[in-house]
């Protein structure tokens, strides 16, 4: 939000319902959210009057499934998604299992029953903590003590992983946020006619991109206008990192061409590669 003013383009910022100064109570209901950001544009739109010329929505991480879904239901020049996802949350949770082990060594056999353990803590996220609890201490039992337990992550499954079944039922309601957590959004890219950005990094733990940009280069192949710039070395948040000797990482600067690639975008201006070392796939015209 500031970064973009600085280079001549308006940005309205607001907090989710529920977090920092915004009232109402949190979700992660998509739906909820993306007339969140409907409403947020009607705001925009009044606000800026005459002085507005292009207008879109750019969607981190979560917003990777909400903002399309506003654009469905809204008028925009443009829908920029930084760090998001084009699989389920159920997916994004699979798929960050199976990448962080896989860059830690761990080959196919382990990465499965480290996808064991993620299945069974999904089941109980997905039923609202009413059903797998027994399946879920079963497949615990079983692998505790193998050397690589303490590898298995995930997006969510790490959150309950060290508490007891009894913990678990306590902190229930605090997990409970409406997510929608099979949402497949390929229809909504399929229809939408806006056209997107998708900029994703390589090396996303949170939000691992290897099956949204396989989905998204597929949509780009049948025509949908959709820009992906996949930079290799970028985390969740498009930053740089070093690793520590324990493992964690420090984040160390944006990727070089990040913000200069959102402003042409958002601008309509064709995109004048190299942004970084940023590799782009754009729909041909």
């Amino acid at each position: 939000q500031r970064l973009l003013p600085s280079q001549g383009i308006g940005v309205f910022v607001y907090d989710k319902r529920g977090t920092g100064a915004s009232g109402g109570v949190y979700t992660q209901d998509f739906w909820l959210l993306a007339d969140d950001a409907v409403a947020a544009l009607k705001e925009v739109r009044r606000l800026a009057g005459p002085r507005a010329g292009r207008i879109g929505f750019q969607g981190p991480s979560q917003g990777g499934w909400v903002a399309p879904i506003a654009a469905s239901k809204s008028d925009v020049d443009f829908v920029i998604v930084s760090f998001g996802l084009a699989v389920s949350v159920i997916d994004e949770d699979q798929e960050a299992i199976a990448f962080e082990m896989g860059l830690k060594g761990h080959g196919p056999e382990v990465i499965a029953k480290g996808l064991e353990i993620g299945r069974a803590a999904e089941t109980l996220f997905e039923t609202g903590f009413t059903e797998g609890f027994e399946a879920f201490d079963d497949v615990r039992s079983r692998y505790r003590n193998e050397p690589w337990y303490g590898d298995v992550r995930g997006n969510f499954t790490h959150f309950i992983l060290p508490m007891s079944a009894e913990e678990i039922r306590k902190a229930a309601t605090a997990f409970r946020f409406g997510t929608p957590w099979r949402y497949d959004p390929l229809p909504t890219l399929e229809r939408l006619k806006t056209p997107q950005l998708w900029v994703l990094g390589g090396q996303d733990f949170d939000a691992p991109s290897g099956e949204t940009a396989r989905r998204l280069e597929g949509l780009i192949a049948r025509g949908r206008p959709i820009t992906l710039a996949l930079y290799p070395n970028a985390e969740h948040g498009l930053t740089e990192f070093e690793t520590a000797a324990d493992g964690s990482r420090v984040s160390t600067r944006y990727v070089a061409g990040y913000y200069r690639l959102m402003r042409d975008f958002a601008r309509g201006d064709r995109l004048n590669p190299p942004y970084g070392d940023a590799r782009i796939s754009s729909p041909r015209r």
